[in-house]
């Protein structure tokens, strides 16, 4: 039997299907392709017009007879939840997709040719889109991509090499660019959970900044980095507290990539880079704590999204901005009482050392006013009471800016990688006042995600921003466990739209 591929996906709405005797679309050619076996199974209820719904058939010599050249034929359904605009989290086409791509997997077929039978000219391009970071994120093993740091390597590459995307449309020119925007999203999100995933005594800040300087040497982009001396010239008090107990250096990245007129206001990336958290003076409790490497999930989303703007040439000018250290204890480490400078000249009283990454954030802040940005987005894995808000489903959203905030929740309902937007009001603002300072690190436990963006919200004033606390999607505990690459395709699904 001759084939031209090991799994032909046929990927149909459910409007396609009237009654088993009664297919449209690719459907009706396939049936006739397969002698009926279409219409047989719709009869016998193992194929149904629900979102998700699969068939995996085997293909027959009389099949290659009449013209299907494939090993076997994966039915998918994607039910009519693409005719509808979806609400805010609202789970849109990645539930059939990933019901598509598990049975796909779990065959033997080293390539496959996926077909959407009804492709819209916008829902079309989201589901290619979709289709590749979906793709990639279910054949990403961190194991087999750094195979030094397990002696016998237990983690299987799946059997499928290659998945060709195609739609019974004449539109090759849509759908080839909506693949490279997938797959240029699905490498950022590679390199942001590479970056998450690395052990903290090898991802520090200075790999950090390594790391970005070789991403910008491999794909033109415009790499700066300040040390100590640099960000003690800068007055960045609150920064130099949180990095004053460890003995590895602070680091500050900027990364640019120009791809618009050099007039044009930039949008502004600030990625959190905690490499490891302690807690510092005030000690996080031991259990569990190996997992505060991902404190910098953050940076690593940033030099994610600005792997994946390059790998684009994006016509749009965006810089990402990385504070970085460590959060450690030791005889120099910052105390809870201490009272620090800013950048922006207000000062702070830490009470918490363990608050730390609004004390980074916050001159990082202050430094991007210098870029006159169009909008400034903060990544940060900020707070514990956001997993207790929101749990590991939408990444939190605050921002003053409705504008802003309807965009990021739009890309994040597109990109399914979905944010939830949170209260800013300013009454929240009394929580973080000081006796002895311009305002404390922390508000107390109630609100305390919210605090934190109130404290954020103070070095913001001169330009549009939002912040997304990703604490809760950041990455995966327990069996699970493993950086997540969120919120990459958010970003990158706004600035394409931006």
């Amino acid at each position: 039997m001759s084939t031209v591929t090991g799994c032909l996906v046929w990927a149909f709405p459910g409007s396609h299907i009237k009654n088993a005797k009664k297919l449209s679309g690719g459907l009706a050619a396939l049936n006739t392709a397969t002698h009926g076996a279409i219409a047989r199974a719709l009869e016998s209820k193992d194929l149904d017009t629900t979102a998700g719904s699969t068939l995996l058939l085997n293909a027959t010599d009389a099949w290659t007879k009449l013209g299907l050249k494939a090993d076997r034929l994966l039915l998918v359904c994607c039910g009519e939840e693409l005719k509808t605009k979806p609400k805010q989290g609202g789970n849109t086409c990645s539930k059939w997709i990933s019901a598509g791509l598990k049975s796909l997997l779990a065959t033997t077929a080293k390539d496959a040719v996926w077909v959407f039978d009804d492709f819209s000219a916008k829902d079309g391009l989201t589901q290619v889109r979709l289709l590749v970071q979906l793709a990639r994120e279910q054949v990403y093993k961190f194991g087999a991509r750094h195979p030094q740091f397990k002696t016998k390597p237990v983690e299987k590459s799946p059997s499928l090499k290659k998945l060709v995307i195609a739609s019974i449309a004449k539109n090759n020119k849509a759908v080839a660019e909506a693949v490279a925007e997938g797959r240029a999203i699905a490498n950022g999100m590679d390199h942001a959970k590479d970056l998450g995933n690395l052990p903290p005594n090898i991802c520090n800040p200075t790999y950090l900044s390594t790391s970005a300087k070789k991403l910008g040497k491999e794909l033109g982009l415009k790499v700066e980095v300040f040390g100590r001396k640099e960000i003690e010239a800068l007055k960045m008090g609150a920064f130099l507290a949180v990095t004053q107990g460890a003995v590895t250096p602070p680091q500050f990245i900027v990364i640019r990539h120009q791809g618009g007129r050099a007039t044009d206001a930039p949008v502004v990336l600030v990625g959190k880079g905690i490499t490891f958290d302690t807690g510092g003076i005030s000690l996080k409790p031991g259990e569990g704590m190996d997992e505060m490497k991902y404190d910098m999930c953050g940076a690593a989303s940033v030099i994610g999204t600005m792997r994946a703007v390059a790998e684009l040439k994006l016509k749009k000018n965006v810089i990402g901005v990385i504070p970085t250290c460590e959060n450690m204890p030791s005889g120099q480490a910052t105390r809870p009482g201490d009272i620090v400078t800013s950048m922006s000249g207000q000062t702070i009283e830490i009470l918490n050392t363990d608050a730390e990454g609004r004390l980074i954030l916050c001159d990082a802040l202050t430094y991007v006013e210098r870029f006159k940005p169009a909008a400034v987005i903060d990544i940060a894995t900020l707070t514990g009471a956001c997993v207790i808000a929101l749990g590991a489903v939408h990444s939190g959203l605050f921002s003053d800016d409705d504008a802003l905030a309807e965009s990021l929740l739009s890309a994040g309902r597109t990109s399914q990688d979905t944010v939830w937007r949170m209260p800013l009001d300013s009454a929240y603002q009394e929580q973080l006042k000081s006796n002895f300072a311009d305002m404390a690190n922390i508000g107390g436990r109630p609100a305390g995600s919210v605090t934190a963006a109130c404290f954020l919200a103070r070095y913001t004033e001169k330009y549009s921003w939002a912040h997304l606390d990703i604490a809760g999607t950041a990455w995966k505990s327990g069996a699970a466990k493993g950086s997540t690459g969120r919120p990459v395709p958010l970003l990158v699904n706004y600035l394409l739209t931006k």
